[in-house]
């Protein structure tokens, strides 16, 4: 499984020679799940995570974009900007950061409402 795996990361590697074109196909990959899971299994966060992780959050709902917003803030840190994980850093913050705003434009144009709730509706 770990060779696996590894040849993987190797085979990503190859194929994303830049920054730009790794963030560009992580970006994709993101969305991609996040669309499958609204739109091919019908999942609504509001609906369907407010229960566990709505409670783990004090009610707070946590977009991706946070997540990778607040990776891309800690790289001001001058230790972790010349830190060898800077690039997968870099890469995975910016894809969450941009997949969010990209997830919450679809949904605003294919079902009327972005669905960017700061918190989870009747916590």
């Amino acid at each position: 499984m770990a060779r696996a795996i590894q040849n993987l990361f190797v085979k990503a590697s190859e194929i994303c020679r830049s920054r730009a074109t790794a963030t560009f196909f992580l970006t994709l990959m993101i969305e991609a799940v996040t669309l499958l899971f609204r739109f091919g299994f019908g999942l609504k966060s509001t609906q369907h995570t407010a229960s566990t992780v709505g409670r783990l959050t004090f009610g707070i709902r946590i977009h991706h974009g946070y997540i990778g917003l607040l990776m891309l803030i800690i790289l001001v840190i001058p230790r972790l900007r010349k830190s060898s994980l800077e690039p997968l850093i870099t890469v995975i913050g910016t894809s969450l950061f941009v997949s969010d705003i990209i997830h919450h434009t679809i949904l605003y144009y294919v079902t009327g409402s972005a669905d960017l709730d700061l918190i989870y509706p009747n916590y």
